[in-house]
């Protein structure tokens, strides 16, 4: 099923995974601004816009995992999915250094008709599938840039973030670990905003879940997401299983 909003892979498919990927494209629908934020091209083509290769290995793991997979159809630029509606942050107006031309003469009127149309109807395809089943687990797919304007470069290949939950976390940390991958625990950014995906979608229901965080260079391309898909789907499994959840 394709919308505006969303975009839902496997609806059908038997497993317990909820696969969801919140920054999944770059797209600008053309009733905002008629499709331009005002910024140049390759600045659309940067992790501000959306998460570099996540959505590729949220479509892999889904396929792995034969679980549905909850895919956003907007650039977080253009209102940002893993936000709450108070959130600040909502609509950015200055990211990692970019001034987001569209976004800075934004107003009240131009925020809720993208709540409306955009971020209110992935939020409802994202319930709907998780009310399919009575013990889903949801695993975010997220992506990282290796480094910020001005900042450090970021070691961590994975990185796993939580909230108040850590019953997958920890025990999935500690075996992306064991393979050797340099793992942030809460890096390269803390897991918890109030409002985001994970908390309306996976905490507020008591539900299992996972967010995680992969360094963007290492999945820029086809054959890298389908690599990390193949890594991560195992543990998955074996980490679910073993937390008899």
């Amino acid at each position: 099923m394709t919308d505006t909003a969303y975009e839902i892979t496997g609806a059908g498919r038997p497993g317990r995974w909820l696969i969801t990927c919140d920054h999944a494209t770059n797209i600008v629908p053309d009733w905002v601004n008629g499709g331009d934020l005002g910024l140049p091209s390759a600045e659309m083509q940067r992790h501000i816009a959306y998460d570099v290769g996540a959505l590729g290995v949220a479509l892999a793991l889904g396929e792995a995992l034969d679980s549905p997979v909850a895919a956003s159809r907007f650039s977080r630029l253009v209102i940002d999915p893993n936000r709450g509606e108070q959130d600040p942050t909502l609509l950015m107006k200055l990211y990692d250094g970019t001034v987001i031309p569209a976004n800075a003469r934004a107003d009240d009127a131009d925020l809720t008709r993208r709540l409306q149309l955009l971020h209110r109807p992935y939020h409802r395809a994202v319930a709907s599938l998780a009310e399919k089943r009575s013990d889903p687990v949801i695993c975010a797919v997220h992506s990282f840039t290796p480094q910020l304007n001005g900042r450090p470069p970021r070691p961590w290949e994975i990185g796993i973030l939580y909230a108040t939950d850590d019953r997958l976390a920890r025990p999935f940390i500690a075996a992306c670990r064991a393979q050797g991958w340099t793992t942030g625990d809460n890096q390269p950014y803390t897991g918890h905003l109030p409002g985001d995906s994970i908390d309306r979608h996976a905490l507020q229901h008591g539900r299992p879940n996972l967010l995680i965080e992969v360094r963007h260079d290492l999945i820029a391309t086809a054959a890298g997401q389908a690599t990390w898909a193949t890594r991560l789907a195992p543990i998955l499994q074996q980490v679910l299983a073993d937390s008899e959840l």
